[in-house]
């Protein structure tokens, strides 16, 4: 019984604050020094959210204003007061938490969508379309670990080791520029400046500037050079040098927001090139008609291949 008094007041001290009836002051004084720092957590995460994606903030607003109102309806009815603070409350904490875990930053791209994200040691990260990372603010200090899925391309600021994590490999730079691309069981590291060493399926490598390495669907580990001075992306134009078509047709649905229908192509066979982001038909043709794939719009935003 004790213990469930304890949660109780723990939920009830947890409402008061957010409704703004508890000073930050006398919440501490009121629960363990682990909840608050939680409780503060929370809010911080609130404001982290709204700062990095301003888009959301009306969609978080209207979830505000509806909890607000909810409450402020059923304050009509003294008795049910707190049980409507405390079940708001809770459903807001669960929610966040669910998103930030321990201060956890997640950030993601649309279709077609590049994002610029300075991190908090002022390292910028260009995040290309249909792309995620998320890192722990609170031990970025000590601890720069970033977590990818999809295509980013550094620039890190000189500092403790720097650490970007994949599902098909890890990439250790101290201060440097690369663009690392991790998409299904492609894998490749680029590095344009400084030194970046890979590590993937037990093997690592040290790139320096214009060196490169690429795994593809788990073969043995390729490398080449490269004249570029940073990623063709960045700059609205995707490019691939001997790559299978299943890896570049992704590509062009993640900048375009459509469906390629491939059944009726080799998708293995190889593609060299590159397709530009701003116009769908001039890169359909750049892509199909130099390998001679037929390809035709059967319902809107579905694309149909055809090798004959």
């Amino acid at each position: 019984m004790e213990g469930q008094d304890t949660h109780n007041n723990k939920d009830r001290f947890l409402a008061q604050w957010l409704e703004g009836e508890l000073s930050d002051n006398e919440l501490k004084a009121l629960v363990s020094d682990a909840d608050y720092n939680a409780f503060i957590k929370l809010r911080k995460g609130v404001d982290t959210y709204v700062a990095l994606e301003a888009t959301t903030h009306e969609t978080f607003a209207k979830i505000q204003n509806k909890i607000s109102a909810k409450q402020t309806k059923v304050r009509q009815f003294n008795n049910n007061t707190w049980y409507i603070g405390i079940a708001a409350s809770i459903i807001l904490f669960i929610g966040l938490f669910s998103i930030f875990g321990n201060n956890i930053v997640a950030i993601n791209t649309n279709y077609g969508e590049q994002k610029t994200i300075t991190l908090l040691d002022g390292s910028e990260v260009i995040l290309n379309s249909k792309s995620t990372i998320t890192y722990d603010e609170d031990n970025w200090e000590t601890n720069r670990i970033l977590n990818l899925d999809g295509e980013a391309y550094f620039k890190v600021k000189k500092g403790n080791a720097f650490k970007v994590i994949t599902k098909n490999g890890e990439v250790t730079v101290l201060g440097t520029q690369f663009n690392v691309n991790s998409i299904s069981d492609l894998f490749e590291v680029v590095c344009f400046e400084g030194k970046v060493r890979v590590s993937s399926k037990g093997e690592d490598h040290i790139l320096l500037p214009t060196r490169s390495v690429r795994r593809i669907n788990g073969n043995a580990i390729e490398a080449w050079e490269t004249v570029a001075s940073n990623p063709t992306w960045i700059k609205g134009e995707s490019s691939f040098k001997s790559v299978p078509l299943k890896y570049v047709i992704p590509a062009l649905e993640s900048q375009y927001q459509i469906k390629i229908h491939a059944k009726g192509i080799n998708s293995n066979i190889i593609y060299t090139g590159s397709f530009t982001h701003n116009d769908l038909d001039i890169a359909l043709k750049t892509v199909f008609k130099s390998l001679q794939i037929q390809y035709f719009e059967k319902e809107k935003g579905n694309i149909y291949l055809s090798s004959k």
